[in-house]
């Protein structure tokens, strides 16, 4: 897990960034709701109701973030704000461990300190970490970015993770959150097909 390790934390601080300045993010209606990235590498595409936020994106050599949000204010999708972030080819290699190596190192001091928005490990609680719908799943509780979901998933051999957070100054519904990041990641394999995507699976380590 040592590559993983890297990988995530590096992921971790430009979410974090991302985030941050993205706030309450809304797209105005009629949004961009799929884009090829990484010279045609991997397809973004946001879940129903949701589309591209203008102007978020960051490329950092062969990875990049992009940011979504509720395409309108008006429709009835869950006021989030979603980050997709897409690692470099061949990372997606981190996932062989299945399940339970990753629920072990997101769980340890190091895992936290890579996902936590302050980099320290005491900021961040998980509430769960578990495998689902072939994809693995946290629920976390930052300090600074209060109660979120993320999903880890691997397309085309890159390492992706979705996460799944409140606008700022609101709380998102633990429910919701975790479908909405389940529908997250399978829009992108639609999006995406015959990727090979890594399978994980192991036991659910924490409650919640």
């Amino acid at each position: 897990m040592a590559g993983g390790v890297r990988v995530m934390r590096g992921w971790a601080a430009v979410a974090a960034i991302a985030v941050l300045v993205a706030g309450c993010v809304e797209t105005g209606g009629g949004g961009l709701r799929s884009v090829a990235l990484l010279d045609g590498a991997v397809v973004a595409t946001a879940p129903a109701g949701y589309c591209l936020a203008p102007h978020t994106g960051q490329r950092s050599g062969d990875s990049a973030v992009v940011i979504m949000g509720r395409c309108s204010a008006a429709g009835e999708a869950v006021p989030a704000v979603l980050t997709l972030s897409i690692g470099q080819g061949g990372s997606a290699g981190v996932l062989a461990g299945g399940g339970e190596a990753l629920a072990a190192y997101f769980t340890s001091a190091e895992g936290r300190a890579a996902v936590s928005r302050t980099g320290r490990a005491d900021d961040v609680e998980v509430l769960s970490a578990r495998d689902a719908e072939g994809a693995f799943l946290l629920h976390l509780r930052d300090r600074r970015a209060g109660d979120y979901w993320r999903g880890i998933d691997g397309l085309r051999g890159r390492l992706v993770t979705v996460s799944v957070t409140a606008p700022e100054g609101e709380g998102l519904d633990a429910a919701k959150g975790r479908a909405l990041v389940l529908a997250a990641l399978a829009a992108l394999r639609r999006a995406n097909p015959g990727t090979g995507a890594v399978a994980v699976s192991g036991p659910e380590v924490a409650g919640g």
